[in-house]
């Protein structure tokens, strides 16, 4: 069912309610299949019988039917892949969240100057004290953290057994040494996530327009801190990356994580004009 708080412009939509959004824009019929999610916004008055929709919600429809910048955050944890966004429109920044086992996702609007901090929220960027590490970065391959990821589904529970048991799965590969051996499988024991953030927006290269697309990768281990990862590097297209593949992971604090977000945004320049 789908809800609103005016008091802060926030909402909990399903896909389907995003859906009934773009049919009703398009002056389209809802098609039946969708009934029951436009039954739910009309009967928490975010439209009426005619299809048009409350002072409330017309920003974020405007801000989702029409983006500017997309920005797309995929977090991989315990409970799975979340996927969270924040839309940039001309007018409005909206960002959503998503809820593990929920259909529905939180929208909120955001003030414009504090959409970096927006995104920061959503990753649970934490600031961390200085670690280390004993080597400058860990490199291997796909295949190999592969081999270590999925030891975790076999192994006991327990810190210092799982940890073992990565070493010993990662070991088996024969790819690695210590003391990279080591703290790869501590941080694979102490992974809370690995997310990627991935901004794209419409530009224009040689007067032609296009989609760009910039992003990066982190894996959040903890006491361990933050890791980026540069190999593979992101955006990362389907198909792209196999077991061989090189994995490349290096150490990097809480505020150039929040660089790196900063970064990936494309400023005024690079947004082709309409």
């Amino acid at each position: 069912m789908p809800s609103h708080d005016t008091s802060r412009a926030r909402f909990r939509l399903s896909d389907d309610h995003i859906s009934v959004f773009r049919h009703l824009v398009k002056g389209e019929p809802i098609p039946t299949f969708l009934s029951p999610a436009g039954k739910g916004l009309k009967d928490c008055g975010l439209i009426n019988d005619a299809g048009a929709f409350s002072a409330d919600v017309a920003p974020l429809v405007a801000t989702l039917m029409d983006p500017v910048t997309v920005v797309t955050v995929e977090m991989l944890g315990e409970h799975g892949q979340l996927t969270h966004e924040l839309t940039i429109s001309n007018g409005y920044v909206f960002s959503r969240e998503s809820w593990p086992g929920e259909t529905e996702s939180s929208y909120a609007q955001v003030e414009p100057q504090m959409l970096v901090w927006a995104l920061a929220h959503m990753v649970n960027l934490q600031r961390t004290a200085p670690i280390s590490a004993g080597v400058p970065c860990v490199e291997s391959t796909v295949g190999v953290l592969d081999a270590g990821l999925d030891s975790l589904s076999t192994g006991p529970v327990g810190s210092e057994e799982s940890v073992e048991h990565v070493a010993k799965a990662l070991a088996r590969t024969g790819s690695l040494s210590d003391p990279a051996l080591s703290l790869l499988a501590n941080m694979i024991g102490e992974l809370r996530s690995s997310w990627r953030m991935t901004a794209a927006w419409h530009g224009e290269d040689e007067g032609k327009r296009g989609t760009k697309v910039r992003g990066f990768g982190i894996w959040d281990c903890g006491p361990l801190g933050y890791w980026h990862r540069e190999l593979p590097a992101e955006p990362v297209r389907e198909g792209q990356v196999g077991p061989e593949s090189p994995l490349k992971l290096v150490p990097v604090p809480a505020k150039r994580v929040w660089e790196m977000i900063t970064e990936i945004l494309p400023d005024e320049n690079e947004i082709a004009s309409r």
